[in-house]
């Protein structure tokens, strides 16, 4: 296995539109950074958000979770309760080769705050909008910025392309467009 470089990311992005929108360099200008970097993308959060909410009083399922249990926010920044979580998207689209698997890793400004993203790995065939899960694990409200930096994305070879891909096998996230809630 082998992490996958700029140079690799960059040549993925104009023959295959990997990443789109693509930011070639690191975008800095008064925001948390997003971009291309040595050996990841990192990418921004959009506008939209879901913001849990316990106002229905209802047991957190996975296997049957009511939408009810979110406000949709949709703007310049979204404020998370104490304790609590939100959903967004990325604002990039990814398509992810039959040979690569990508994992996410939250940013650390993001982190030295108390505020963990969570994404689990972009599988080889994968394409959409990454959901996005950030968890305020403090006592206070904490803030996260759209269309800024939030998550860098590693792009890891495989030995070989798997039997079945996400895409083969018909993944129930796939090509999701907005913020995606959990499904069985």
């Amino acid at each position: 296995m082998t992490v996958l470089s700029d140079k690799w990311i960059t040549k993925m992005v104009k023959s295959q539109g990997m990443i789109k929108p693509f930011v070639s360099k690191q975008s800095r200008k008064g925001k948390i950074s997003f971009g291309l970097s040595s050996y990841g993308y990192d990418a921004r959060v959009s506008k939209e958000f879901k913001i849990f909410t316990n106002v229905n009083s209802g047991v957190v399922d996975p296997k049957l979770f009511k939408k009810e249990s979110f406000v949709t926010k949709i703007g310049k920044e979204c404020i998370i309760p104490p304790n609590s979580f939100a959903l967004a998207r990325t604002v990039e689209y990814f398509k992810i080769p039959d040979n690569v698997l990508v994992i996410c890793l939250g940013k650390s400004t993001y982190a030295r705050c108390g505020i963990i993203v969570n994404v689990t790995p972009l599988e080889p065939g994968w394409e959409g909008y990454v959901t996005l899960e950030f968890s305020n694990t403090t006592p206070l409200p904490a803030k996260i910025y759209a269309n800024e930096g939030v998550a860098q994305f590693v792009f890891i070879k495989g030995n070989e392309k798997p039997e079945v891909t996400y895409a083969k096998r018909k993944g129930k996230y796939m090509k999701q467009k907005g913020v995606t809630l959990p499904k069985v």
